[in-house]
């Protein structure tokens, strides 16, 4: 069966890259060349897909905005299919553009398919968590690997979290490190290489899970075993070495015609992010940089959802195309209800600030919105623009009436936007209530000024339509007046 990497490499356009295409504002043929150049990933597998009212495509990469994933699954300490399905929810309706299950404990199987068979978003797993459910990492074989990962693909999973890149001569590097290895998958693997004097089985078994992988059109996420866990061990030739691997598998994946992420640092002092960004990007031909932050200080606990949003707007801005949350709970616990949505919010202002910041055509289109909103003191569009209505709506109803012109930190006669508002209608010829508190903080001079010059200039755009008449005009007045005064537009 074809991916949309062999089919944008053979000039075809298939109806995902059209559907990516109308989200993003973009043409299709500009999507297929950036699918076709490995720069542009669209998580569809096939069998996804396949379920009528299920998958909506949508793509990764540089030329399109930034999207965001969040993570959910059930543990061995709380396990409830329910609940994944409410954090899926919750995930998806306050911006998660991907989630993946990440559950170690309860019916993996079912809560997975229940997953994916609700979710209109891209469904991601680390397939080696289920791999050991029931056994030790040490007895994992090569054909438990295959069958799991065959497995999952054939359930709908779009994309896989593989640690191929962690090489066995790269573990006495992470003895060096003050907080050692700290991912899951990193570690199991570390542990089946040591005990066996082996290489990492899915570096081993690379072509064969990419046979698995093209068959369902399933996505590489190159995971980052070596990821630094604290800002002492960012940077470091453990995580470089394994970079040079991941660009490595790249290729291969290109290779055999699969699409592929890959997965960066966890930690990572601010001022080191942007070389990290672009060491990647070189080093990976640019492929989609997925990355978990990067936390930039480790000393606020509790709210390493703020510590990593404020390394995820950097990274976004100088490389990364997808953001991995983190929530309240970093360090701490299993993520609830509460926590995703935390983290979802705090990741999609990441994201959104980012993509200003980058001027993507149309990206600054909704600040300038709800910025008009705020100015007209319309409360309801003001709330129905904000990226979490809910909350926005709360806040400001918790002190202030509902239909009020003014908010609870200023109060009435305070408020500097309604007082602003109020001299803009005024000058202009509208009837205004309040304006007495308005013009009551106003000096002299500037009283006489907006007596002097109530009403639009003659000349401007509003009062006289066509150009050489209101020159005409600007011309006569000009003559009668300083031309300070005149406000032509």
């Amino acid at each position: 069966m074809t991916t949309q990497y062999q089919a944008a490499c053979r000039g075809e356009i298939t109806p995902e890259m059209a559907r990516v295409a109308e989200r993003e504002g973009s043409s299709p043929e500009a999507i297929r060349a950036e699918v076709a150049e490995g720069r542009l990933v669209i998580p569809a597998n096939k069998r996804h897909l396949g379920q009528e009212g299920s998958l909506d495509p949508m793509g990764i990469g540089r030329a399109i905005t930034t999207k965001i994933n969040a993570n959910i699954g059930a543990s061995p300490v709380r396990s409830s299919i329910d609940e994944e399905l409410a954090k899926l929810d919750w995930a998806v309706q306050f911006g998660a553009d991907t989630v993946m299950d990440l559950s170690t404990g309860g019916r993996l199987d079912e809560t997975r398919e229940r997953l994916i068979s609700h979710s209109t978003v891209p469904i991601g797993t680390v397939p080696i968590y289920e791999m050991i459910v029931g056994r030790r990492i040490e007895d994992l074989t090569h054909k438990e690997i295959l069958a799991c990962i065959e497995k999952q693909a054939e359930q709908g999973v779009d994309f896989f979290t593989l640690h191929a890149g962690v090489l066995r001569e790269h573990l006495p590097l992470a003895a060096r490190r003050l907080a050692g290895m700290v991912s899951r998958g990193g570690t199991l693997l570390a542990r089946w290489m040591t005990y066996h004097s082996r290489q990492n089985p899915m570096y081993e078994l690379f072509d064969e899970i990419s046979a698995i992988m093209r068959e369902y059109d399933v996505a590489y996420s190159l995971g980052d075993g070596m990821r630094p866990g604290c800002l002492a061990d960012a940077s470091d030739e453990a995580q470089f070495a394994e970079l040079r691997t991941l660009a490595e598998l790249v290729f291969r994946a290109r290779a055999a015609g699969v699409q592929v992420i890959v997965e960066g640092p966890g930690h990572v002092p601010f001022d080191k992010i942007e070389h990290n960004m672009k060491l990647q990007a070189e080093l990976c031909d640019g492929a989609p940089f997925y990355v978990l932050g990067p936390i930039v200080t480790d000393v606020a606990p509790g709210y390493d959802h703020i510590t990593s949003a404020i390394g995820a707007t950097a990274a976004a801005y100088h490389g990364a195309s997808f953001l991995c949350y983190v929530t309240p709970k970093e360090h701490l616990g299993l993520p609830r209800l509460e926590d995703v949505r935390a983290g979802v919010v705090a990741y999609k202002i990441a994201a959104h600030a980012a993509d200003v910041a980058r001027d993507l055509p149309g990206a600054r289109q909704w600040d300038d919105e709800i910025s008009r909103a705020r100015a007209a003191l319309d409360w309801s569009k003001h709330f129905a623009l904000a990226m979490d209505p809910e909350m926005a709506r709360e806040l400001h109803d918790a002190d202030t009436p509902k239909d009020a012109d003014f908010c609870a930190m200023c109060g009435h006669a305070w408020c500097a936007v309604r007082m602003s508002k109020a001299m803009k209608d005024w000058k202009a010829g509208k009837e205004t209530d309040g304006l007495e508190d308005a013009l009551a903080r106003l000096s002299p001079p500037e009283l006489e000024f907006l007596h002097r010059r109530r009403g639009l200039a003659p000349c401007h755009s509003a009062v006289t339509a066509d150009a050489e008449e209101a020159r005409a005009v600007q011309k006569a007045v000009t003559a009668l007046q300083s031309p300070d005064d005149c406000e032509c537009g």
